[in-house]
Parts: structure tokens; C-alpha cells; sequence
């Protein structure tokens, strides 16, 4: 335990470091897309004078660096800004938002786990066999489909033709009143307070998105969990197991647990680029997350919810990577030494 809470030390030493360095990277970044939030929010028949007025109440009268400072001085006190698309501060809308980008990438990857992971397993032990055949196929046909364009092909056929889901409207069916929000996943919300209406209506509307990204995304998994476990039975450890005449199963489970820290590592990876990467399936089921307000904001020249969104990415994406290092000191209590 003293080892794991040293190691754990170092880990945070970085983290305020890295969302410095994350939020001023983003800041100026956003800051170079063409576009004046004023005129935007005037209109085009505003007066000079008008839009003059309204950029010196904004701020953007000032230099980057001091606008950049000021942004970090009210972020400081809690105060992400003011979207001025929907009138409200950025923070409650993330808070709103946030969570059913969370459930969807979270169920997505979870199935994706389940296809990937069993397959390229299996893939390991007979790559010149039918399973490593397959195998190889389907992460081919998973890297090269669109997801919003293999969303699109389940609406037509699931929706549209065999009527066997609901619209892709949203989260809820429009006569389904949404229960008292907890944790802003309406399964989870719905199960506790006792809601099983609101919990099938939850689950219809999220089966074809979860389908869509674990789908695409278990195409990765099943590639490193493949590779990895290959290079692991073609290990002297497994070979010297292997002569021995230690049991089949036994030799899997110790070269699984050697090619881990790959699986956990693409896991990760894949679970914090599924934040912002979900969005095209986000706006095909009308989903309305966190990664489509975002992008909203990108495309009106609306920065503060830009900048909440990649706050709380990197915060979600910086407390996963923490497990997984949590996960490698437990798989290999080496790693802190």
C-alpha cells in the first residue's frame, strides 16, 4: 500500500501541469477559427458601434494572453462562461449533457470489450486457422466502416424497415417523462426510482448507438488483444510452460496476463477519443451530448462551451489514464520502483 500511494504521488505531481498545458493549447487554438462571436450574435445588420460595444463586454477588446488569463481567473472560482447559444452558463449545460455522452461511450466500449477481446484471443491461438481468418476480416471491415455511416445502415434496417426500435429521437420516447436525474444516466436514474417504462424506453433508444460503437471500436481491441497475446505464447516463458506440460488453459491465462497492460492501454485510449469521437453518432440518433454541444459551439464561434467540453475531457481522460496506471502497478507492482 506504501508502494501504491507513492506511486500514485508522482502520477498527480502532473496532472495540474498537463490541463495547464491541455487549456492553453485549446484556448488559442479555438481562438484561430475564423469568426467574431459579437457579429455572430448581432447579426449582419449590426452597427460597428453595436458590435464594438459588445466585444468590449465580452472581452475580446483585449490580447489573447490577457483574455487567456482572465479565462483561467474565473475558472478558478468555478465559472466556465456563458454559451451564448443557449443563454446558460456552460457549466449546468455540461453538467446536463456530459452524462449521456458518458452512458453511450461507456455501454459502447463495454461491448466492444465483449467482441474484441474473446475474439482476438482466440484469434492468438489459431492466426492460421479459421478464428484468426475471421478475425482478420472483421478488424478490417471495422477500420475501414464509418460509424456514422454504419449508424445510418442499422436506422434503415432496424427503424425503418422491420419497425424493431425506436426512432432515433433523442434519449426518451417523447410520451416517457424522464425520471428525477442522480447520476444523468437514464438506465441508472430509471432503475432507482423504480421506472421500468422510462427503463425501456432508455434501453431501445440506446441499443442502436451502443451497437454502432462497439461495433467499429471493438476492431481495435481485438487487433492488440490479438498481437499481444501472440507475442506472449510465442514467448520463451510460454514455450518453457509449454514443454513442462502445464495445462493448456494455464499457459493462455499466464500470457493474457503479460499482454495486458497492451489490452489495458488501448482500452484507455479508445475510451477517451470515443468522448469527442462519438459525436457523428451522436447527431445521427439526435443524442444531444456533450461532443455535439461542443461542436455546435465550433461551428458559431461559441468558445466557452469548446473549452468546458476539452476541460472536462481532459479531466474524464486524466482520471482513466490514473486507473490504468492503477491497474498496471496492481498487474506488475514493479512499475513503481
Amino acid at each position: 500500500m506504501k508502494a501504491l500511494l507513492g506511486f500514485l504521488g508522482q502520477r498527480m505531481l502532473f496532472i495540474l501541469p498537463q490541463l495547464f498545458g491541455i487549456l492553453l493549447v485549446s484556448f488559442f487554438l479555438i481562438k484561430s477559427i475564423p469568426g467574431d462571436p459579437a457579429v455572430l450574435m448581432l447579426g449582419p445588420m449590426a452597427t460597428a458601434e453595436a458590435v464594438g460595444a459588445l466585444r468590449s463586454k465580452l472581452g475580446l477588446d483585449h490580447s489573447l494572453p490577457v483574455q487567456f488569463w482572465y479565462f483561467l481567473g474565473d475558472l478558478v472560482h468555478g465559472d466556465l462562461g456563458t454559451s451564448w447559444q443557449t443563454t446558460r452558463p456552460v457549466l449546468e449545460d455540461l453538467l446536463q449533457r456530459f452524462p449521456a455522452t458518458l452512458e453511450l461511450v461507456t455501454l459502447g466500449l463495454l461491448l466492444a470489450i465483449l467482441i474484441g477481446l474473446p475474439l482476438g484471443i482466440a484469434a492468438a491461438f489459431e492466426s492460421k486457422g479459421i478464428m484468426g481468418r475471421i478475425a482478420g476480416l472483421y478488424g478490417l471491415a471495422a477500420g475501414a466502416l464509418p460509424d456514422f455511416w454504419f449508424a445510418l445502415v442499422l436506422v434503415f434496417i432496424f427503424y425503418t424497415l422491420f419497425q424493431l426500435v425506436p426512432a432515433p429521437l433523442g434519449r426518451l420516447d417523447f410520451a416517457i417523462l424522464p425520471p428525477d436525474p442522480v447520476t444523468g444516466s437514464l438506465l441508472i436514474d430509471s432503475l432507482l426510482a423504480g421506472d421500468w417504462d422510462a427503463f425501456s424506453s432508455a434501453a431501445g433508444h440506446l441499443l442502436l448507438p451502443v451497437l454502432t460503437l462497439g461495433v467499429i471500436n471493438a476492431g481495435p481491441i481485438l487487433k492488440m488483444a490479438q498481437s499481444s497475446t501472440e507475442r506472449m505464447l510465442q514467448s520463451d516463458f510460454s514455450r518453457f510452460e509449454v514443454l513442462c506440460g502445464l495445462p493448456r488453459g494455464m499457459v493462455l491465462r499466464h500470457a493474457l496476463r503479460n499482454a495486458l497492460p497492451s489490452i489495458i492501454t488501448i482500452i484507455s485510449v479508445l475510451y477517451g477519443y470515443l468522448l469527442g469521437g462519438a459525436v457523428l453518432v451522436e447527431i445521427v440518433f439526435s443524442w444531444g451530448g456533450a461532443g455535439q454541444y461542443a461542436v455546435q459551439g465550433v461551428l458559431n464561434s461559441d468558445i466557452y462551451p469548446v473549452l468546458g467540453f476539452v476541460l472536462f475531457s481532459a479531466v474524464f481522460s486524466l482520471a482513466v489514464y490514473l486507473l490504468v496506471d492503477i491497474l498496471y502497478f496492481l498487474i506488475d507492482p514493479r512499475i513503481g520502483r
